[in-house]
């Protein structure tokens, strides 16, 4: 892996000797208060302007203040016409767009479809202050403000949608969003090295068309350039049996043995040898149709399946199937889905392309992680840690949340199909050092108004992840696998928990602390190879109850999950409950599950909900299966296919629950001990040959009475049958009705 230039090692812009700002300006007089006549570059975001190192947008304006550029916020503008994205003037360099910490589509609607009336982000917890589908319309209004100002756009919103992806909410396949928002380019992931770089070449002077090299952006270009080698993935295998495939994540597929009778597609994705193909290297011309069409000048078109040795990785580019053949060929999405996927280690990882009509989508590969040092320094700048004074008292949820917590690492190499953390921050685990993260716990005691002693979380986008790394940097480089811990814990992964415990310790040292609780979310799979790890958590960081995620406990989805088994959950409650009792505490396991994921059947569904009466669990809150964009999960729920292996058109085939009907049985198995779901119950039971669960008896899920003043009606009266996953599923469009997801939100 190619060693980064320091964030840090640039000359600063000559607008450094204003110094830093208090707070990043949302207003003129502000700018004129700091002495400013121009900002050098405006953010936009459909979050409140919290000044907060948990904070996107502050997160990215501090890191460009301290080197040096004039940097202003429009925090939640007016959308509906060009005059609120006026307030600040005319940036020198560019606007930055972003749709906040969350994707506003799932910000705005439940997994259902439903539009919530709260909005954590928004002061007051205000619903509506962000229009849906908020990057691209951000970027329209900074265009008519200001037509000639260049448009960056970024964030998790942006990041998913890169290439073209499905939209849940529309059901159909969307073109990236770079050619809706008509921005001039993308920046993916945590951009900070992405946006440094490219605001020091703007300051420069270069144009921002000409500013290709960058990794972690996407743009848009007419054609592949000379000198480039286009590696083709587009073919499909023929259709054919399926192979056996004990380990889809394992370094290379199994080789089956040849076919009689049948001839290889040539320059087809094979799980076979490879084949000699008379188009596997070509000199100029056009590509296959199957790559889109188009002429590519002077490049060199190569199949997946023949690997030249003389290719240089940094020339390379892998062509996705064109958006055109993604939009109408479900396979054909899977398969791009799962290179995209493939192409997401930042060691080895090449550019892609993607054809949409007469243009090309580009994307470089993804950025080099940030080290301790670069990290320190971000949570280090100088950030008020409060909300921008303009909201006096007005409540945001968001930061109540987080006041009292510290970010000590980012990244996750869990690998979950239905998680976008892995799909924005990567696999490699960035960490803080150990003093940095102490040093700001003493910031939230002496400076956060409110302390009293509780730090209420010492994590990030998981627990127990911190200083977790691969063995050998080598094979970290080289490596191509999903997740580093499924099917079962890669052998080469370093899993000693026990500088968390030692960081733990010193942080409930610290003069002022009372108690440090850990409320994100923990890798129990990991937790319980340092039982040592486990023994100090449940002592002295649990309040009470702690919240982890199974997520199901049947095969089947879980393998489509890639989570483990619930064995796996039973040793980590066997632990809990150990030390829990040598501790003196009375502590509680609060496990989380997911329904209508696909590859769930109604069957697997009941056998959860018979699990949870047998261990007496009663779920309070239930979380329904959203298709966010780019995850493998969607992917299948979308093609109908698996993408943890091999697509092909004969490929395993995935059922997903999307009739409305069926989503809500699902989300009724999980709350059984609700009266109001149990007319439902009582039906499916019937329909499913388990009437013997209905009765009054501890071994029953539902009884057969129903309590006065819940409801009575019956499902299914409306003409047609209610349909399962064993008939066609009926059209996922949901009617209106009461919301029922419980407001979870991942």
């Amino acid at each position: 892996m190619e060693n980064p230039r320091n964030l840090f090692s640039y000359r600063r812009h000559w607008a450094h000797k204003f110094g830093p700002a208090p707070f990043l300006p949302m207003s003129r007089e502000e700018m004129d208060a700091l002495g400013w006549d121009a900002c050098d570059i405006i953010l936009v975001t459909g979050d409140a302007y919290v000044d907060h190192p948990s904070f996107g947008m502050a997160v990215i304006g501090r890191v460009l203040e301290a080197q040096g550029f004039r940097v202003g916020i429009i925090a939640q503008p007016d959308w509906r016409s060009s005059e609120d994205f006026t307030r600040l003037g005319r940036p020198n360099l560019y606007f930055g767009v972003t749709a906040g910490n969350m994707d506003s589509m799932v910000n705005r609607y439940t997994a259902d479809r439903k539009i919530r009336s709260d909005d954590a982000y928004t002061p007051g917890n205000v619903g509506g202050k962000r229009p849906d589908r908020a990057v691209i319309v951000y970027s329209q209004r900074c265009r008519e403000a200001f037509k000639d100002v260049p448009i960056v756009i970024g964030g998790i919103e942006a990041s998913l949608r890169r290439i073209a992806h499905f939209d849940y909410w529309q059901e159909k396949v969307r073109r990236s969003i770079l050619f809706d928002s008509r921005a001039d380019i993308l920046l993916y992931g945590n951009a900070e090295r992405a946006i440094v770089a490219l605001s020091h070449r703007l300051a420069a002077g270069e144009p921002i068309h000409r500013i290709r090299d960058l990794r972690g952006t996407a743009f848009v270009r007419k054609r592949v350039p000379e000198g480039w080698t286009v590696l083709d993935s587009s073919s499909i295998d023929e259709p054919g049996t399926v192979e056996p495939h004990p380990d889809p994540y394992a370094g290379s597929p199994p080789q089956p043995s040849p076919q009689v009778g049948r001839e290889q597609t040539p320059g087809s994705v094979s799980n076979g040898p490879p084949q000699p193909s008379p188009q596997a290297v070509r000199g100029q011309g056009s590509p296959s149709p199957a790559c889109g069409g188009g002429r590519e000048g002077e490049v060199r078109v190569v199949s997946l399946t023949r690997r030249p040795r003389d290719l240089n990785q940094t020339r390379t580019v892998v062509r996705l199937p064109a958006y055109e053949q993604v939009r109408d060929d479900p396979v054909l999405y899977a398969h791009a889905s799962r290179i995209l996927h493939l192409e997401s280690n930042p060691g080895n990882a090449r550019a892609l392309v993607q054809r949409h009509g007469d243009r090309e989508l580009w994307v470089n590969p993804p950025p080099q992680p940030l080290t301790t040092p670069e990290l320190d320094r971000i949570f280090e700048l100088p950030y008020q840690r409060v909300p921008h004074p303009a909201y006096g008292n007005a409540r945001i949820p968001a930061y109540e949340m987080i006041r009292f917590s510290v970010n000590i690492m980012r990244g996750c190499f869990g690998g979950c199909s239905f998680c976008s953390i892995t799909e924005h921050e990567g696999r490699i685990i960035q960490d803080r050092s150990e003093e940095s993260i102490l040093r700001e716990i003493e910031q939230i005691r002496d400076r956060t108004p409110g302390f009293t002693g509780v730090v209420s979380d010492l994590g990030g986008p998981t627990a127990n992840m911190w200083r977790l790394h691969c063995k050998d940097p080598q094979i970290e480089a080289r490596c191509r696998r999903l997740s580093c811990v499924y099917p079962g814990i890669c052998k080469n992964l370093d899993t000693n928990q026990m500088p968390l415990v030692r960081l733990y310790r010193k942080a409930r040292a610290l003069p002022g602390v009372k108690k440090v609780l850990i409320a994100s979310g923990l890798r129990y799979d990991i937790a319980v190879e340092t039982p040592e790890y486990v023994r100090e958590l449940v002592t002295h960081h649990v309040g009470g109850y702690l919240k982890i995620a199974p997520e199901h406990t049947e095969p089947g989805p879980l393998s489509k999950m890639m989570k483990p088994g619930i064995g796996t959950y039973d040793r980590f409650k066997t632990l809990f409950d150990k030390y829990s009792k040598q501790a003196g505490k009375e502590q509680y396991l609060i496990p989380y599950f997911i329904a209508a994921h696909p590859g769930t059947s109604d069957e697997d569904m009941l056998r959860l909900a018979l699990w949870l009466k047998r261990h007496g669990f009663r779920a309070d809150q239930v979380q329904a299966f959203l298709p966010s964009p780019m995850s493998l999960a969607t992917a299948m729920w979308h093609s109908g296919r698996n993408p943890l292996r091999r697509v092909r058109r004969d490929s395993e085939q995935v059922v997903s629950p999307r009739g409305h009907r069926q989503r809500r049985l699902h989300k009724a198995f999980l709350r059984y001990h609700d009266p109001e779901n149990w007319p439902l119950l009582r039906e499916a039971l019937k329909r499913m040959g388990r009437a013997d669960l209905i009765g009054n008896g501890k071994r029953h899920l539902v009884p057969r009475w129903q309590p006065a003043g819940s409801s009575g009606r019956r499902e299914g009266k409306t003409g047609r049958p209610f349909r399962t996953q064993h008939s066609r599923a009926e059209s996922a469009r949901p009617r209106r009705g009461r919301r029922t997801d419980g407001g979870r939100r991942r």
